[in-house]
């Protein structure tokens, strides 16, 4: 039951992903494997979506997504999906800005000097 819901769930991203005209997108290829020990799953439409995953009997699951922003970036996301949680890597997504040197500085010192009980 969980390896359809994935599936479901998978397609319905692609559904839900921004396109020019949704309206005359179809389907180019579909491939669904769904076994005892995992699934390989695959989508791809005339609009650019191309979905692709496959998991295991344990729920680890690895997969891909592609597809093309409304600024016509070619978008790619990789990631894994298992007891750490959903981990997508993807030159789109947003990057954390470095933590200022000051701010390092304190931690440094905290870290040194831990606050005492009567403190």
């Amino acid at each position: 039951m969980f390896k359809l819901v994935l599936i479901c769930a998978v397609i319905a991203m692609a559904v839900a992903l921004p396109v020019s005209d949704e309206s005359k997108a179809e389907t180019i290829n579909r491939n669904d494997d769904v076994r005892a020990d995992g699934f390989d799953a695959s989508l791809q439409t005339s609009n650019g979506i191309l979905i692709q995953s496959s998991g295991d009997e344990k729920g680890n699951i690895h997969g891909s997504y592609a597809f093309t922003s409304p600024e016509g970036e070619a978008i790619e996301v990789k990631y894994v999906a298992d007891e750490n949680g959903y981990q997508p890597s993807s030159a789109s997504l947003p990057v954390a800005p470095p933590i200022p040197e000051a701010i390092l500085k304190s931690l440094a010192y905290i870290a040194a000097h831990p606050p005492t009980p009567e403190h």
